[in-house]
């Protein structure tokens, strides 16, 4: 539950609005919910500043839907990454305000009031068949909150590209540098800036590639500092993670 849906609800009680055992039902689902095969954590909203995500993979479209549900019941804000089309279809019978992004092949809940955005991550990807772990990490920042710039297909095969968008950089707190092949592309950019840079090593490139992996090793081998490295196509991840240095900076 939302912090602020909690501090609403005692204050109602407070001004005699809302009853104790009424409030009490209401507070029941905390600080976790049993559903079958899932446990949703309600908890984490006031612990870690978001609430808890649904990773779709794996899950079925009727699963998805019913956590989705109960988040949405307890929170303004829910994300549900790596979901297709289908996916969607089942959350939207349950929540109709529910938004799909297939790029991203992310589902989205945003209610209420938003506060301004907070200015200073960036998000740039080596090339176009990066984009759907560059949207994952941009679109995971936004709904925690952030200005996401975007930056795409300046990989090192044309670095006069990137270099071109040293202006926008230099203006970011954090950089996610999302990119395939070889993975060089994040350690150029860390050796431009005197920012954080989160490298995201993608599933993209031919046979000796190895899924990422070549990557992935490439990334965590950078001889430019400030690097961190996430999972191959972990662009959930390297977008929470920007969103939390960026609040902090």
């Amino acid at each position: 539950m939302d912090p602020d849906r909690i501090r609403a609800l005692l204050e109602s009680v407070r001004d005699g609005q809302t009853s104790p055992d009424a409030a009490l039902e209401r507070l029941s689902v905390l600080p976790f919910e049993q559903l079958g095969a899932a446990t949703i954590d309600h908890h984490r909203m006031l612990r870690r500043g978001f609430p808890e995500v649904v990773f779709g993979q794996g899950k079925t479209p009727q699963q998805v839907a019913a956590i989705v549900e109960r988040l949405a019941a307890q929170s303004d804000t829910v994300l549900a990454t790596r979901c297709g089309q289908e996916t969607f279809d089942a959350v939207r019978e349950v929540v109709p305000d529910a938004t799909y992004h297939p790029l991203a092949r992310a589902i989205t809940v945003r209610r209420g009031p938003r506060s301004a955005s907070v200015e200073g991550v960036s998000v740039v990807s080596a090339g176009t068949s990066d984009l759907p772990v560059a949207e994952e990490a941009a679109l995971t920042a936004e709904v925690m909150g952030h200005a996401v710039d975007r930056i795409h297909d300046v990989g090192v095969a044309g670095l006069h590209r990137l270099l071109a968008q040293l202006e926008r950089l230099r203006r970011a707190r954090v950089v996610i540098v999302v990119a395939g092949m070889e993975g060089a592309l994040p350690s150029v950019v860390a050796g431009l800036l005197a920012v954080p840079v989160i490298a995201v090593p993608t599933s993209v490139g031919y046979g000796a590639h190895f899924g990422g992996l070549a990557a992935l090793l490439g990334m965590l081998n950078n001889c430019s500092g400030g690097v961190a490295v996430v999972n191959i196509d972990n662009g959930f991840g390297a977008g929470q993670l920007a969103a939390m240095i960026n609040r902090t900076a």
